[in-house]
């Protein structure tokens, strides 16, 4: 495979310093705790997105030590609505390892930063580049876009030692200097001009030198075997209220939406009629939604039931004890929880 010569460094360079991005928060630091944040919420979801979350989990947590001396709820709380939660406690858990392990200070080696909970080799090469200058290459999914098409790399990615062998002709094309925008260039060019679908290859500033672009082929780009199965998951959603509260409880600590407060789940209406058969007070069935996830589609029939005010504890207990363990919130404690996106919108919508 016949790599790019040093022009092709220089032309994402160029291109980055007159074309690509530099408005975004997280490009005007060289603040690792910043930067780590942008990597990390960036990772399957999208710029737009990202933005007002970074915004506001700043605003909260301006610094590492404020993070790892917070609640998880609380993290998990600004984090609602990102998905992928098992980031959100990695993200916690990082925190709380560089206050511990490294006196509240990122490490500046890409080798270091890859010890840390939820730093993964890509992740923390980003850090390592744009925080300290470290020549070390990234591969996330716009670079891999972006160097496989230009290489005609055809090794199936799902095959790990295709992936070592695309990391080894990353790190040779590193430029000696401009390390920064040379990252960043990558980066924008797998974002805004080589995308998925539609890549934009008469802009391209090296499609001189991509063999997928010339040989009208960009799309074969990248090759990778083991595709996603998507699942179908169907369940009822009691939403139960006694006196303005309402029960949640705390999902397990991994799967679908790993540690967030929930509402308790029956695998059928059928089933849920059995267990609230002789409940006091009254059910109210709500239009029924699908919640699109990345691997799975959720088929969710919400039913809020109401026991009655008046009720005594021994009564309500005795529902409850048929339930998931939980416990009682108010709204406004449910809402400042960590809490799936589809239930936050649910509880706003009353």
């Amino acid at each position: 495979m016949k790599s790019p010569g040093a022009g092709f460094s220089r032309r994402v360079i160029e291109w980055q310093t007159s074309h690509g991005r530099h408005a975004l928060p997280w490009q005007s630091t060289r603040d690792p705790y910043r930067v780590w944040l942008s990597e990390i919420m960036l990772q399957q979801t999208q710029v737009a997105t990202v933005l007002g979350y970074y915004d506001r989990f700043l605003q909260r947590f301006p610094d590492v030590q404020a993070l790892a001396a917070a609640d998880i709820d609380e993290v998990f709380a600004l984090w609602s609505g990102l998905g992928y939660y098992s980031r959100a406690r990695n993200l916690h858990r990082c925190a709380q390892a560089v206050v511990a392990e490294h006196g509240g200070r990122f490490p500046p080696t890409s080798a270091a930063l890859a010890q840390l909970p939820g730093i993964g080799r890509s992740t923390a090469a980003a850090i390592a580049a744009f925080c300290f200058g470290e020549r070390v290459a990234i591969l996330d999914g716009n670079v891999k876009r972006v160097l496989t098409r230009v290489l005609a790399f055809d090794g199936d990615l799902a095959v790990a030692a295709n992936e070592r062998e695309l990391w080894a002709l990353a790190t040779r094309l590193l430029p000696v200097t401009g390390i920064e925008a040379y990252t960043q260039g990558l980066m924008d060019l797998g974002a805004t001009i080589c995308m998925q679908r539609s890549p934009q290859c008469l802009l391209c500033p090296v499609r001189t030198e991509c063999i997928a672009s010339r040989s009208g082929n960009p799309r074969d780009f990248p090759v990778k075997s083991r595709k996603l199965k998507r699942g179908r998951r169907e369940h009822v959603w009691l939403w139960l209220r006694w006196r303005d509260r309402l029960w949640l409880s705390q999902r397990p600590d991994t799967g679908v939406w790993a540690g967030l407060w929930s509402l308790p789940e029956y695998e059928s209406a059928e089933l849920f009629d059995a267990a609230a058969a002789g409940w006091p007070g009254d059910g109210e069935r709500l239009a029924s939604f699908t919640h699109v996830l990345t691997h799975l589609d959720w088929r969710l029939h919400p039913v809020r039931w109401t026991l009655q005010a008046e009720l005594p504890h021994t009564s309500v207990d005795a529902v409850t004890a048929t339930l998931v363990p939980g416990r009682w919130f108010s709204l406004d404690e449910a809402l400042a929880a960590g809490l799936p996106a589809p239930l936050r919108k649910l509880l706003n919508a009353g």
